[in-house]
Order: C-alpha cells, then sequence, then structure tokens
C-alpha cells in the first residue's frame, strides 16, 4: 500500500519535472508549448489529482521566473484547462483533444486578460487581449499541430509509466 502511495507521488513529481523541463525546451518558440498537452493527458490519467501536478508547476514558474503579476494567471488558467479536460474525461479522439487544445490556445490572452479587470476595468483587460491576439493565434495553431504529433505516443508512455 505504502509502495503505490510513493510511487504515485513520483509519478506526479516526474509529470511537474517534465512540464517544467517541456516549457523551458520550447521557450525560444513563441507560443510554441507542451504544457497544454501534457495537462491534457496528466489530467486524463491522474483525474482530480491533477491540481497537484498544475499547481506544483506554477509554484516552480514563480520560483525561477518571479511571482509577478503572470504568475497569478497561472493559478486560474491551468485550473480551467483541468477542468475543462475533467468534464470532456470519456473523449478519446486525438481530434478532439487537438481542437480544444487550439481553442485554450486561441483563448489564452481572453483568459489572461481577465487579471487586468480588476486591475484597470475593461478597457484595459480589453487592449492587453487584443494586443495579444496575434500570439494567440500562433498559439492555437501550435497547440493544434503539438497536440496531433504528440498526443498518441505520449499518452501512450505515460500509460506505460503509470502501470509499471
Amino acid at each position: 500500500m505504502k509502495s503505490s502511495k510513493a510511487k504515485e507521488i513520483v509519478i506526479m513529481g516526474m509529470m511537474t519535472a517534465a512540464s517544467f523541463a517541456g516549457q523551458i525546451a520550447m521557450s525560444f518558440l513563441p507560443n510554441i508549448e507542451i504544457v497544454t498537452l501534457l495537462f491534457i493527458l496528466y489530467t486524463l490519467l491522474l483525474g482530480k489529482k491533477v491540481f497537484l501536478v498544475i499547481y506544483a508547476f506554477v509554484l516552480l514558474e514563480g520560483i525561477f521566473y518571479g511571482f509577478g503579476l503572470w504568475w497569478l494567471n497561472y493559478l486560474y488558467i491551468w485550473t480551467i484547462l483541468a477542468i475543462v479536460v475533467l468534464i470532456f474525461r470519456n473523449q478519446q479522439s486525438v481530434w478532439f483533444w487537438s481542437i480544444v487544445s487550439g481553442f485554450y490556445g486561441l483563448s489564452y490572452g481572453a483568459l489572461c486578460s481577465i487579471i487586468y479587470l480588476f486591475i484597470g476595468g475593461i478597457n484595459t483587460a480589453f487592449a492587453y487581449w487584443v494586443s495579444g491576439l496575434g500570439f494567440d493565434v500562433i498559439h492555437c495553431i501550435g497547440n493544434v499541430v503539438v497536440c496531433l504529433i504528440l498526443y498518441k505516443p505520449l499518452r501512450y508512455v505515460l500509460e506505460k509509466c503509470m502501470n509499471m
């Protein structure tokens, strides 16, 4: 019993590390990332326990990059993604998850602008969102392509790791 709990903790730690390493490895590409796909897969495999991985990842981001205003966004934007995945967790189609991933990338700036609504009002939030729309389109396309290419192989590897 204890070893299965220890195994679960180790797997979640490795998932957190892989998310952070993947984010760093792809950081030179503007708005092309693997974290969205990883969190989709982690949610499908871990269920509600994914929130431990998400918040550990967010904490690492804050420790390494600083706890700026952007960091507050991370506390809820990844949570929203996980909730959406939990709602549709019975879906098996790579196309479905690619569309979800793409829509998430497209809506990323809008999600991040929510905090600016409270700081500067609707005009500030709208300006923030509109100024990043070009990057959101790139984010959308990148997420779709990454998901289409890596969903099945990463899911296979993760399932094997979870069943070891």
